[in-house]
């Protein structure tokens, strides 16, 4: 599984041109499902998430968490993630998982970083064409993948 996590000032997505979801300061993650992926995977990244230090504390050092601001999480499915482009310019997507194996992991992702943050988590709407507007905050951008966590 990989996030792309990236602290926000606010973001918000949209499918057909209805709001799906929007955020003020907090966290904006592009969530992949690879295939082989499971609960192991959801819980590593939903705690690397909810506490990873990367906002400021009042000395300006990034060391807070979205937890201890009492930020705001955005979560959108983003298959792409799982591209593989080591052959040709066309990206492969074969590492993806299926949407019966994604999806579940992708709303349960959601629901335990609901839970570790304390509120609900905005959302993407899985497999919808979407548009995805941030600020990015800093920009502080990380990646990471759950078979290396």
């Amino acid at each position: 599984m990989i996030a792309l996590i990236q602290r926000a000032s606010r973001a918000e997505v949209r499918s057909d041109g209805r709001l799906l979801g929007s955020i003020s300061a907090g966290l904006m993650i592009l969530l992949g499902v690879i295939e082989g992926d499971t609960m192991q995977d959801v819980n590593k990244l939903v705690k690397k998430c909810s506490m990873m230090r990367i906002f400021a504390d009042d000395n300006g050092v990034m060391n807070r968490s979205v937890i201890d601001i009492g930020g705001q999480v955005m979560v959108v499915s983003q298959f792409t993630l799982a591209a593989d482009i080591r052959k040709g310019n066309r990206p492969s997507y074969i590492k993806a998982a299926r949407p019966e194996q994604a999806i579940p992991l992708y709303e349960t992702f959601c629901r335990l970083m609901s839970e570790a943050i304390g509120h609900p988590v905005a959302t993407g709407e899985f497999g919808a064409d979407m548009q995805v507007e941030l600020i990015n905050d800093g920009p502080v951008t990380i990646i990471a993948d759950s078979r290396g966590l």
